[in-house]
C-alpha cells in the first residue's frame, strides 16, 4: 500500500465496549514507524495499532482524555515474506467487575493469543468506553494510516474485518491446516457484524463492504492496486533482510531495487525471498534506469557467502553490454546492450539445472546447463548509483504500473508481460507445490 490509506466515517455503534478487528497483512518495510489501523476524533479521543521503528506492535486507546489502554509487544514482526494475521478483540465488560485484563483484551498473531507477550503501561477499568468505537460524524476508521493520515503502512493488506458488538477468537477468521499445521485464512467468515462492522479487501482491492452492511470505504490517499500475492499464495519478492551491503534500497513491496550511493558491486544486491531446489520457474525484471548499461538479473546458490558481489558469485548473470557472466568469468559475449524499458526474463529448471535468459520475450543467448544441485535464489545487482531494476515475480506489475498486455501462462499462477514458457510457473508458494 505504501502511501495508500483507506477511510470511512463511523456511525452509531452497536456496542461501545466490545469489538473485534481482524487483518491479514504482509510487510514491505521494517525499522520504520507505520500504522496498521487507527480511529481519530481529536487529541482526547483516538486509538491506533502501529508498528514502532523497532518492529514491535504498539496499541493505544484514549477516550475522554483518559488513557484507556497502552501496550507494547515484547516480540517483533520482521518477516517480509510472510502474511501475518492479527486479531485484536476487546470486551470491556468481560468477566464482570472482577474480571482479568486478559479476559477483556486479546491479541492474536497467526492464531495464537499473544496478550501475555505485551508490556502493558496502562489498562482500562471495567465498563470503560473505547475510542475505536466512538460513533460520531467527525471521526474515521483509517486503514493503513494514523492520526491525520501520517506514517502510512508499507506493504499489503487483505481480508480486513471489523465486528461491532462481539469479542471473537482468531478461529472466526482462520484455521490450522490439517496437513501442514500452518495457520490459514477463512475467506468467508461467519460472524454478525453489527452497525459499524465491515469486510473489505476480499479477493482483490475492492473497498466495497462485503458484509451484509453497506459500510464502504474510500481510497483517501495513494493508489490501491490488486496483487496476486495473498494469504493463500505468497509470491517471492526481493528480501531486504538478506542484505549485507549498503547504498541500495527496496520499494514497491520490495519488488524494485535502486542503487543509492557510490559505484560498488559489493554494496548492492537483492535476492529473492523464496528459493528453488526443484521445479521450473519464470521471472521478469524491467531495466527502468541503467547507468553505463549496467543492470543484472541472475541466480545464486542460497548457501553462497557473498564475499565480493552478486556478479562474481552468481550463475549466468545478465551484465552490462549484454554479457552473460557467472563465477567471475564471461560465459557469453557479443550480445546487444540493455536500454531503459527492456524486460529481462529468466527460466530456471531447478530439477535439471538449466537457466535460460530472455530479452523482451525472445530467448537471449544460449541456455546455461549443468548447474549443480542445490537451492537457488533469483537476484539482482543495480551496480551504480541510481540504477533501477523492477521485478515481476508474478504480481503483474513493474513498480506501480501493470503489465501492458499479459502473456499466456498455462499454470494459471502469476501474471507476466510475456508468455510464460511451457512447463514453467511463478515463484510462489503455489508454484513450489505444483
Amino acid at each position: 500500500m505504501a502511501s495508500t490509506y483507506l477511510q470511512r466515517t463511523n456511525t452509531t455503534p452497536t456496542q461501545l465496549k466490545k469489538y473485534t478487528l481482524s487483518i491479514w497483512f504482509k510487510k514491505g518495510l521494517n525499522a520504520t514507524s507505520q500504522y496498521i489501523y487507527s480511529n481519530y476524533q481529536d487529541g482526547n479521543n483516538r486509538a491506533y495499532i502501529v508498528f514502532l521503528n523497532n518492529d514491535k506492535i504498539y496499541v493505544y486507546d484514549k477516550e475522554g482524555g483518559t488513557d484507556r489502554l497502552e501496550m507494547t509487544s515484547n516480540f517483533v514482526c520482521r518477516d517480509v515474506n510472510a502474511w501475518y494475521h492479527i486479531v485484536y478483540a476487546v470486551d470491556y465488560r468481560a468477566g464482570g467487575s472482577g474480571g482479568a485484563f486478559t479476559d477483556r483484551v486479546k491479541f492474536y498473531v497467526n492464531g495464537v493469543n499473544r496478550i501475555a507477550d505485551f508490556s502493558v503501561t496502562s489498562s482500562f477499568g471495567y465498563n470503560s468506553n473505547t475510542s475505536f468505537q466512538i460513533g460520531t460524524t467527525s471521526n474515521k476508521h483509517n486503514i493503513g494510516c494514523g492520526d491525520n493520515t501520517q506514517n502510512t503502512f508499507d506493504g499489503s493488506m487483505s481480508h480486513v474485518n471489523f465486528v461491532d458488538g462481539t469479542q471473537l477468537d482468531a478461529s472466526a477468521f482462520g484455521e490450522t491446516d490439517a496437513t501442514t499445521g500452518e495457520w490459514k485464512i477463512k475467506t468467508s467468515p461467519s460472524v454478525t457484524y453489527g452497525n459499524n462492522g465491515y469486510f473489505i479487501l476480499k479477493d482483490g482491492n475492492s473497498v466495497t463492504d462485503q458484509s451484509p452492511n453497506t459500510n464502504n470505504f474510500t481510497v483517501a490517499g495513494g493508489t490501491l492496486t490488486k496483487t496476486e500475492d495473498c494469504p493463500s499464495n505468497v509470491f517471492a519478492t526481493l528480501n531486504p533482510l538478506y542484505y549485507e551491503g549498503r547504498d541500495f534500497s527496496f520499494s514497491n513491496g520490495n519488488n524494485t531495487a535502486t542503487g543509492t550511493g557510490s559505484d560498488n558491486w559489493n554494496s548492492r544486491y537483492g535476492l529473492s525471498t523464496l528459493g528453488m531446489s526443484s521445479g521450473k520457474y519464470y521471472v521478469e525484471a524491467k531495466v527502468t534506469t541503467t547507468v553505463n548499461n549496467q543492470a543484472i538479473l541472475g541466480l545464486i546458490n542460497a548457501d553462497t557467502n557473498i564475499t565480493s558481489s552478486f556478479k562474481d558469485n552468481g550463475v549466468g548473470a545478465v551484465e552490462r553490454l549484454g554479457r552473460i557472466t557467472g563465477s567471475g568469468s564471461n560465459l557469453q559475449t557479443g550480445l546487444t546492450a540493455w536500454t531503459n524499458g527492456d524486460i529481462a526474463g529468466a527460466t530456471f529448471d531447478a530439477t535439471n539445472g538449466t537457466l535460460q535468459f530472455y530479452r523482451n520475450g525472445s530467448t537471449y543467448g544460449t541456455a546455461i546447463s549443468s548447474i549443480p544441485n542445490g537451492t537457488y535464489l533469483f537476484g539482482t545487482n543495480a551496480y551504480e548509483a541510481s540504477g533501477v531494476v523492477q521485478f515481476n515475480f508474478g504480481n503483474g506489475y513493474f513498480g506501480t504500473t501493470a503489465v501492458s498486455s499479459a502473456g499466456t501462462n498455462a499454470s494459471g499462477n502469476g501474471i507476466f508481460e510475456y508468455d510464460v514458457p511451457t512447463g514453467y510457473t511463478a515463484l510462489s508458494t503455489k508454484g513450489l507445490n505444483l
